[in-house]
């Protein structure tokens, strides 16, 4: 099929919904390896980028190194592994242009609903954007034979932030990473940062040192986390380049790091009390022995039962060593004229607070799904292979690993989905659904104890006990189980000529 408009009405065969890092592999994927099929990439912002661009807070990086966060397809040049954003938005463009994606791409294109129509075997997406000409917002509708879904897992337009009692009554400013103020100038000033996971982490160092620093940063948190140093240039990285050559250098040190941190991971998880010690022994070595980590970083949880936090050159505890930063372990109680105040009756002076606490979980922006008229609920969907969900035709997600860079899974994702598309083409194909087995054990599709995994259990799908309807965390584990054969007995084929009513595929999750 080609893409043109009918009547006000354009279509696809393949729809990607978003151009952050995940629709943007996506979409190069889909142009290389299904040159047939018209494709367009819907982005509700007016930038590209997604989290890249989104998020404007001092020091905002990947804690994933960029040779396995960035694309197979495209090496990492910069010598710096773990990569501050606009080095990351510099790569995503530099892949735009040299994928020739720019005419695909169309940005200020919010889809707001999706309805699927059996009778049809297409998607009917309503999308909001602007007239080019008079501003004035108009409502488009564009159908695809396949929508990709790759929005993340998080609101766009609103943190989570939990509700402080006497907020109103504080009289600096108050800000949330997410929505940080263009020209916020905090030289000189006292600021708490509520919150110590990876934003957190990244906000200290950034805001205690440099051009421009706060007079002091104090982090303040509930619970402590794991924080490990982890080198920012990856020096075997440059020698494998150097000795192999750009392309060879960057799959020989993808695969060093995909494997590194397979096992660190699994050696983590196998054995907590090993690697709480060798965590605690870094610590110590980085704080000194007169500092009290066992207060301050000792989490009441095994390691990796919530994400580790990377701290590039121990940036972070030479923040707190050297005392332009600090970290101090406690509840809010409330928030006072100057400050904080803790249950514990101390208050911490403030000019800032920064409310470092935390997502929005939502999958696809939040728009209503419809199967045959049928509101679909996602978080009674099944996720299959990770990627497509039960009751759903056609519809295809990108979510990538929590405990690994998020792309590595999205890469096998996007290969799974190019496969499957040959196969249904080969058959005759052009309607597919994941139908589980009624009275399935189920359990939330996120195995991590985090604040904002825990909040999302309500809006996520859930995943099976049993392949493949487990979601793997592990890129070793998904590179085999995804590059198998496509098609089991759980999935659904049909025909627009040959297909069942919905009510019946519905029925059949539940």
């Amino acid at each position: 099929m080609t893409s043109g408009a009918s009547g006000g009405v354009e279509e696809f065969d393949i729809v990607v919904i978003g151009a952050g890092i995940s629709g943007i592999g996506a979409a190069t994927y889909f142009r290389r390896e299904l040159p047939g099929k018209s494709l367009t990439v819907l982005e509700g912002r007016d930038n590209i980028g997604g989290t890249w661009d989104l998020f404007r807070y001092p020091g905002i990086r990947s804690d994933s190194d960029l040779h396995t966060f960035g694309y197979e397809f495209k090496p990492w040049r910069h010598e710096n592994a773990i990569a501050d954003a606009p080095l990351i938005l510099d790569y995503l463009r530099e892949t735009v242009e040299e994928n020739a994606l720019a005419g695909l791409i169309r940005t200020g294109h919010r889809v707001q609903r999706a309805k699927w129509s059996s009778a049809e075997s297409r998607w009917s997406l309503t999308v909001e954007t602007t007239d080019h000409d008079t501003g004035a917002p108009i409502t488009k509708t564009v159908k695809a034979g396949w929508v990709f879904a790759a929005t993340g897992y998080y609101k766009y337009d609103e943190g989570y932030s939990p509700s402080f009692a006497g907020s109103a009554d504080f009289e600096g400013v108050l800000v949330h990473p997410q929505h940080w103020p263009e020209n916020l100038d905090y030289s000189g000033k006292k600021v708490v940062i509520i919150g110590s996971g990876a934003t957190a982490v990244t906000m200290v160092p950034a805001m205690a040192k440099g051009p421009g620093a706060a007079g002091h940063v104090t982090m303040l948190q509930r619970t402590p986390t794991y924080i490990m140093p982890l080198p920012r240039v990856d020096r075997v990285a440059l020698a494998l380049t150097k000795l192999l050559g750009e392309r060879l250098g960057y799959a020989a040190t993808r695969f060093k790091n995909i494997w590194t941190e397979h096992f660190v991971v699994e050696g983590l998880r196998r054995f907590p009390k090993a690697g709480r010690a060798m965590v605690r022994r870094e610590n110590i070595k980085r704080l000194g022995k007169g500092f009290d980590v066992d207060k301050h970083f000792n989490p009441p949880y095994a390691p990796w039962d919530q994400r580790l936090c990377a701290a590039p050159d121990g940036d972070f505890f030479d923040a707190i060593k050297s005392g332009d930063a600090s970290v101090v372990t406690g509840s809010v109680a409330r928030f006072s004229k100057r400050g904080v105040v803790l249950e514990s009756g101390e208050e911490l002076a403030a000019d800032i607070i920064v409310t470092a606490t935390g997502l929005s979980l939502q999958l696809f922006s939040g728009m209503p799904i419809e199967v045959d008229g049928r509101r679909i609920d996602v978080a009674e969907t099944i996720a299959y292979r990770g990627t497509l969900l039960s009751g759903i035709p056609n519809w295809a997600m990108a979510i990538g690993y929590t405990t690994s860079s998020w792309t590595l899974k999205v890469s096998l994702l996007c290969r799974y989905f190019i496969d499957l598309v040959k196969h249904m083409d080969q058959h005759g194909y052009d309607t597919v659904v994941p139908v589980a087995a009624p009275g399935m054990t189920t359990r939330p599709v996120m195995d991590l104890q985090s604040g904002y995994a825990k909040r999302g259990e309500g809006v996520l799908p859930r995943q099976g006990s049993e392949k493949p309807w487990r979601t793997m965390m592990s890129y070793p584990e998904d590179a085999k189980a995804l590059r198998g054969p496509v098609a089991d007995g759980n999935l659904q084929f049909g025909t627009r000529a040959a297909v069942r009513p919905a009510g019946k595929e519905q029925a059949a999750h539940v």
